[in-house]
């Protein structure tokens, strides 16, 4: 019980920190954007905490519980996404908008915006949804209670903090987040290895190919792997929520470096953990690796932290991934198109509302797939294919066009949907058709139709030279 005990207080500590911080939200830049005043440092732990979450703590484990080291290429895709955010986080935060759905349709058309906000909504709740089935698992396995009521308590838990103070309490507490997480994981890790017999001990329990570059995958299913993750992280609504929520030009781009430098860190040790739990714990269920770790195969105070610090990766995912699609809705469609003079204390209580639907209709989700795998490669690609090609070319192809953009969102998301639904046909991931119907719309689209007015493209290169300015 001490385990269950240290979650419920963690929860509740955060609940509190939100409670506190949502007497300074009195406009929705405060709620949307932190009243874009997040420093370098607080941008850092809350990108890191954000991008780190049950996908990589369940997901991306039980990959490497199951394939070794060859896991890491679920994480790769993420690393070359990181570099060419480099580029692009100066330019957001010059842009200075609230959503992604802002870039769509200021660089293409409100079809754009409306489409990108459907694609979100499917994609972020699924997310979503997944986090409270890792949350679930924890509490399960550390109290007992089944998995659909420690889905329920992180549940409340998530939707109750997200819905007080937004992005004010959610960047705040990233930090802590964030340095609980990376605590926790390398506290324990020699404590493993110790356990396993060392290095060689590890090597000898498992197979050869746990330790070769592909092992037993094929390169197309390596790349299934690392595409899906690399295309969501590149047009990645909430990072670029936080990139708006940037001091400065040079705050969001000089936070990008300490992030890579985070993520690669973070998720390369998560996949040695879960590399030797597969060394010391036989037949188990493979997503449950990291948390098996963390109760049986660690003193009760490393372990205590090491779930405060899984429980800190869930919700913090989770909070915010629920709070950009209920900012989506309300300034991507409500105030843009049903009520343009939304006073700004009732714009923060509908905010808060949609918090709560779209949380309730998350958890509505988790019984659609089986495996946290499963549900993360499919959100990732339905986003990664929807939104990403059209995001990248606002700031980088000034050919693109509004029906082009528009039409490349829209393959997207329509062949996500129907490959899986014809369950992946030929064993081909979901992610080569969807990605490919994405780029020939976009490209062939754009080249066949007339070129955009300058006004289209150019306060995106305006904002590009403003990003090499000191902030």
């Amino acid at each position: 019980m001490e385990y269950f005990w240290v979650i419920i207080a963690y929860l509740i500590i955060l609940v509190g920190v939100g409670a506190y911080r949502s007497r300074l939200v009195k406009t929705q830049d405060d709620f949307i954007v932190a009243g874009r005043k997040l420093s370098g440092p607080v941008l850092v732990g809350t990108l890191l905490a954000t991008w780190i979450g049950s996908g990589s703590i369940v997901a991306g484990a039980g990959l490497a519980y199951d394939r070794g080291l060859p896991a890491l290429w679920f994480n790769a895709g993420v690393w070359v996404a990181l570099v060419v955010l480099y580029l692009v986080a100066g330019k957001a935060r010059a842009f200075a908008q609230y959503t992604v759905p802002d870039i769509l349709e200021a660089r293409y058309n409100g079809a754009a915006r409306l489409l990108g906000t459907l694609v979100t909504i499917i994609a972020y709740t699924a997310i979503v949804s997944y986090q409270f089935r890792a949350g679930g698992m924890v509490l399960n396995l550390v109290t007992g209670v089944s998995v659909d009521q420690g889905m329920i308590i992180t549940a409340v838990f998530v939707i109750g903090y997200a819905v007080q103070a937004g992005m004010i309490s959610v960047a705040y507490t990233d930090v802590v987040n964030g340095v609980i997480m990376v605590v926790g994981l390398v506290v324990a890790l020699p404590f493993l290895l110790s356990n396993a017999g060392g290095i060689q001990g590890v090597v000898s329990a498992l197979p050869r190919e746990h330790f070769q570059p592909l092992g037993e995958l094929s390169l197309l299913q390596a790349l299934g792997y690392s595409l899906p993750a690399m295309l969501l992280l590149l047009g990645e609504s909430g990072m670029y929520q936080r990139f708006f929520s940037a001091r400065d030009e040079r705050t969001a781009r000089r936070a990008v470096i300490g992030w890579i430098i985070g993520t690669v860190f973070v998720e390369t040790l998560i996949v040695l953990l879960a590399v030797i739990g597969s060394a010391l714990f036989l037949n188990i269920e493979s997503e449950m690796v990291i948390l098996h770790a963390a109760r049986h195969g660690l003193p009760l105070l490393v372990g205590c932290l090491y779930l405060a610090a899984i429980v800190a990766v869930i919700v913090s995912t989770a909070d915010s991934f629920l709070l950009v699609p209920a900012t989506n809705i309300m300034r991507d469609i409500y105030q843009r198109f049903i009520n343009p003079d939304v006073p700004q204390r009732r714009m923060v209580l509908y905010l808060r509302i949609m918090v709560v639907l779209l949380g309730l209709f998350a958890f509505a989700q988790v019984r659609f797939f089986e495996k946290v795998l499963e549900m993360a490669i499919y959100a990732y690609t339905m986003y990664g294919v929807g939104i990403t090609p059209a995001v990248l070319a606002a700031f980088f192809w000034k050919r693109a066009t509004g029906a082009a953009g528009v039409s490349s969102i829209a393959a997207g998301m329509s062949v996500t949907i129907g490959w899986e639904l014809l369950a992946r046909p030929f064993g081909i991931p979901t992610v080569y058709p969807a990605l490919g119907a994405s780029l020939f719309c976009l490209i062939v689209i754009s080249l066949l139709t007339a070129k955009p007015d300058e006004s289209k493209w150019r306060p995106f290169h305006a904002a590009s030279k403003a990003g090499d300015r000191p902030g």
